[in-house]
C-alpha cells in the first residue's frame, strides 16, 4: 500500500514538473523545437502577401488594432502604439510580460500573466485589475461595450469581467472542464455579448453565451484547409467581417474561415515562420491583417494579393 502511495506521489510530482516546464517555456518564448507538420502538396495557394514588416522590440508577443486603425504591440515590459502607417506614436514601459492586448473604445486592456492593466489611448496606465485566481496565466483578452473577457490557460477559465473590474462569471470553473493542454487559449467577445473561445484540446472554436452555455462549434482535428492540425489549435483567432481569422502552431498557417467554419482562403501557409511559434493576429476590418511574431519580434502586415 505504501509503495502504491509513493508511486502515485512520484507520478504527481512528474506530471506537475512537466506542466511547469510547458508553461515556463511559453513564458520565456523558447518552445521553438516542435516538429513542423508538412504542408500538403495540393494545398490551396496563399491569397495574401506580406506588404510590410517592422521590428518592434525584443520580446514581442501580442498585437491589437483599434477601431480607428491604430496598432498596438506588446511584449516583455513594453507596449508600443503605431499609426496605421506604422509610425510610432508612443512607447510605454510596463511591469511584467504583456501576453495579450485588446483595444476598447477609450481604453487599451493589456494582460500581463495574472494582471490586467488599463492603459489610456495616450499611453498612460490608468488602473489595474487582478489577480483573480492563484497562478493565473492570461493568454488572451477581449472586450465590448459591456464586458472584458480574459482567458487563463493555467486554471482553464475564462473570466467575464464587468467594466468596473468585478468578475461577472467564469466559464470552465464549474461543471464541464475545458481541455487546454498548453498556453494557447484565445477568446473573442462580439457586440451582442456572444463569447467565442478556442477549445484547443478539442481542435475547435466554440460559440457560447456570456454565461458560458455552449451553442455551437466550428472545426475539427485534421490537416485539411478547414481543419486544425498539430498541437493545441487554433493557437490564436479573432473575428473579422469574413468570419474567423485563425493562426495555428505545428503547421504555422494563417487562414480565413467563414462564419460556419468553412474554409475561405489562406493568408499565409507557405512561409519561413517557426512551426512551434504561432503569430498573434489582429484585424479591425478584414482588409489589413497584422501578425506579431515572437520568434523574430517583428510585426507582419498582410494584404490581399
Amino acid at each position: 500500500m505504501n509503495k502504491k502511495i509513493v508511486a502515485a506521489v512520484s507520478l504527481l510530482v512528474i506530471l506537475t514538473f512537466i506542466g511547469y516546464i510547458v508553461f515556463d517555456t511559453a513564458r520565456n518564448g523558447s518552445d521553438a523545437n516542435e516538429e513542423a507538420v508538412p504542408v500538403a502538396k495540393d494545398n490551396p495557394p496563399d491569397q495574401w502577401m506580406v506588404a510590410n514588416t517592422l521590428f518592434v522590440k525584443e520580446g514581442l508577443r501580442a498585437v491589437a488594432v483599434g477601431h480607428e486603425g491604430t496598432v498596438y504591440a506588446g511584449g516583455d515590459s513594453f507596449i508600443k502604439c503605431f499609426s496605421s502607417e506604422m509610425e510610432e506614436l508612443w512607447n510605454l514601459a510596463i511591469p511584467g510580460k504583456i501576453t495579450a492586448l485588446a483595444a476598447g473604445d477609450s481604453i487599451l486592456f493589456a494582460a500581463s500573466e495574472d494582471i490586467i492593466y488599463l492603459v489610456s489611448m495616450n499611453g498612460k496606465i490608468s488602473g489595474e485589475w487582478g489577480p483573480y485566481e492563484a497562478g493565473s496565466f492570461f493568454t488572451s483578452i477581449t472586450s465590448n461595450k459591456d464586458y472584458v473577457a480574459a482567458a487563463d490557460a493555467v486554471n482553464k477559465i475564462v473570466f467575464i469581467i464587468k467594466k468596473d473590474g468585478e468578475v461577472a462569471s467564469m466559464v470552465g470553473h464549474f461543471g464541464e472542464k475545458l481541455i487546454i493542454p498548453s498556453p494557447y487559449f484565445d477568446v473573442c467577445l462580439t457586440p451582442d455579448n456572444t463569447l467565442y473561445m478556442a477549445h484547443t484540446g478539442s481542435f475547435r472554436i466554440e460559440k457560447r453565451s456570456i454565461d458560458g452555455i455552449l451553442t455551437d462549434t466550428y472545426g475539427k482535428s485534421g490537416q485539411g484547409p478547414e481543419d486544425f492540425c498539430g498541437c493545441c489549435n487554433p493557437a490564436h483567432f479573432t473575428i473579422i467581417p469574413q468570419g474567423f481569422l485563425t493562426a495555428e502552431k505545428g503547421i504555422n498557417r494563417i487562414k480565413i474561415l467563414n462564419p460556419d467554419g468553412g474554409f475561405i482562403e489562406y493568408v499565409s501557409s507557405v512561409n519561413d515562420f517557426i512551426a512551434s511559434v504561432p503569430l498573434d493576429i489582429a484585424s479591425a476590418d478584414g482588409i489589413t491583417i497584422y501578425g506579431a511574431n515572437p520568434a523574430d519580434s517583428k510585426l507582419y502586415v498582410f494584404v490581399k494579393k
